[in-house]
């Protein structure tokens, strides 16, 4: 009786929320001789509490009490949650991998039940990103398997995982359909369980992330926000935050971004597995602060987490690195084989790269890319970004009064989608665009405004390059540091210059440090890529 007490006290408080209350109850349950019923619940509950140790011990526990016992099918439970809790709490993959295995063995001749359907379905998770069809097969036998057996939590989060393939592939009007069915389910009182709730609002967050659809995004944020406190489930709401952050990062509420990050990343400190992603968005922030060692520090922290690898590759074009810049955002492409939606920022970034070194050809091959993604995803803020890409391509080219046209394309709808960092970045480039073309006074306006855009979101380098373009009609370069440029961008050394030029060292020494604080840039690599943004070479 004490047991059966204790086991329902526990269940009851997991239903509220309880996770404390519950897992002192089931404790209670299992000093009295519970067996494995009484370590799965307290496995529950130390989960939701980020307990780790507790939660891996009591799982491995229950799953040996229900292999003694002859209960297959809940062993098989078990094992595919330790699947997932050896990633996240651990960071190890390959034990998940073999906890898989012992749960397909263990299922292997059971009757259709749901664990068949949850197996499956963490299975499609871990193969989204190397093997999306997988995933969606996956998804497919998870949810036919929940219509079968009526239950709606199975069905609905595999309808929203597929969702997710989908927009992953491409198929975006598709996905988003699935992924709206399944969000409006887990957040309408249909489903119960909350993991799946939280699972399938994920999901639905992850897909608007990807075409940018940051309206979307933000409404199942914030009903996100909502189910985690209604089920007390602190691990949602760190991840919540995380996504939540990033859009406010993206919105221009850096103050609110900044809060919401950290305390993502101090909700997820106990999982390895979780902890990079929110750092890599908190990189991201510091990076377009102007805190680039702090960005850095936190790239290297997140180093497992593709996120990183693109913060990466922009501190490298902040630095006037654009091949390490190159190489970082061809990095985060080999770590997401498949998923097409995903390449976005990636060519972003290398349409920039590539225009900073001169490569016209490569930058309009990924802007190209970026604009196809673009007119399927239908949103201002991938057609914007992809128009910008056009721009830095097309001015790397020499074709000025298509990338006028292109640039002046990306402002618009930069502005419509609500993006006032990369509204501005668009509104310089076009200012060296409209300079270039001798439109000095339609040049200087869009600068102008460009800094006080930046000024009010707090970029501090971004506000200084955009000062420099303020400074004079070169940059503020004279017309010697404008040759003494010309000859670093070809690579020459200061004594070469000094002999070109017949000058002695020190003013060419002189000359080069004054490039540098007038175009605000640490290395002359980076003054060469800037002075290409600004039309000066």
């Amino acid at each position: 009786m004490v047991v059966t007490d204790a086991l329902r006290a526990g269940d009851a408080a997991l239903e509220r929320g309880e996770w404390a209350v519950a897992r002192r109850a089931f404790e209670d349950a299992r000093a009295a001789g519970g067996g494995p019923e009484a370590d799965e619940g307290l496995a529950s509950a130390a989960w939701f509490l980020d307990e780790a140790a507790v939660a891996l011990e009591a799982r491995e526990r229950a799953y040996a009490g229900y292999c003694d016992a002859g209960r297959p099918v809940d062993a098989a439970r078990i094992a595919t949650a330790l699947a997932w809790d050896y990633r996240i709490f651990r960071g190890e993959a390959a034990v998940g991998d073999g906890w898989l295995a012992r749960a397909r063995r263990l299922l292997r001749d059971a009757p259709p039940v749901a664990e068949q359907g949850w197996l499956a379905l963490r299975e499609a998770s871990f193969a989204l990103p190397q093997d999306v069809e997988r995933a969606r097969q996956r998804c497919a036998e998870a949810e036919a398997l929940g219509r079968q057996l009526d239950d709606l939590d199975l069905e609905m989060t595999a309808v929203a995982l597929d969702g997710l393939a989908q927009v992953s592939l491409g198929r975006i009007a598709d996905g988003m359909a699935r992924l709206d069915e399944a969000g409006a389910a887990a957040t309408a009182g249909e489903m119960r369980d909350p993991v799946a709730i939280g699972l399938s609002c994920c999901y639905l967050i992850f897909a608007c992330e990807r075409v940018r659809d940051f309206d979307r995004a933000g409404q199942w944020s914030e009903r996100l926000a909502r189910e985690s406190q209604r089920y007390n489930n602190l691990p949602l709401a760190a991840l919540c935050r995380a996504h939540y952050g990033t859009l406010l990062v993206l919105r221009g509420e850096w103050a609110r971004a900044e809060a919401e990050l950290t305390a993502a990343a101090a909700g997820m400190a106990a999982r390895p597995g979780h902890v990079g992603e929110a750092l890599a968005r908190l990189a991201e922030l510091r990076r377009r602060q102007g805190r680039q060692e702090e960005a850095a520090a936190l790239v290297e922290q997140a180093e497992s987490q593709p996120l990183a690898a693109l913060t990466a590759a922009a501190l490298a074009l902040d630095r006037g690195v654009p091949a390490e810049a190159v190489e970082r955002a061809e990095q985060f492409l080999r770590m997401i084989p498949g998923l097409e939606t995903e390449r976005a920022p990636a060519l972003e970034l290398l349409a920039e790269a590539h225009a900073a070194r001169g490569d016209a050809a490569a930058a309009s091959a990924a802007a190209r890319e970026l604009r196809a993604i673009a007119g399927r995803a239908g949103t201002e803020a991938l057609l914007g970004a992809a128009s910008l890409g056009e721009g830095r391509a097309l001015a790397a080219g020499g074709d000025g009064a298509a990338a006028r046209g292109a640039l002046e394309d990306a402002v618009v709808l930069l502005d419509r989608a609500r993006l006032p960092f990369e509204r501005a970045r668009a509104r310089l480039a076009l200012a060296g665009c409209l300079r270039e073309s001798r439109h000095d006074d339609a040049a200087r306006s869009q600068a102008a405004r460009a800094r006080d855009e930046l000024a009010a979101l707090g970029a501090d380098a971004e506000q200084r390059r955009a000062a420099a373009f303020l400074a004079g009609g070169a940059g503020g370069l004279t017309a010697r540091e404008r040759e003494v440029l010309a000859l670093v961008a070809r690579g020459r050394t200061n004594a070469q210059i000094a002999e070109a030029l017949v000058l002695s060292e020190h003013t060419v020494h002189r000359h080069v440090a004054n490039i540098l604080a007038k175009l605000a840039v640490p290395t002359r690599g980076a003054a060469v890529a800037r002075a290409g943004e600004l039309c000066l070479l």
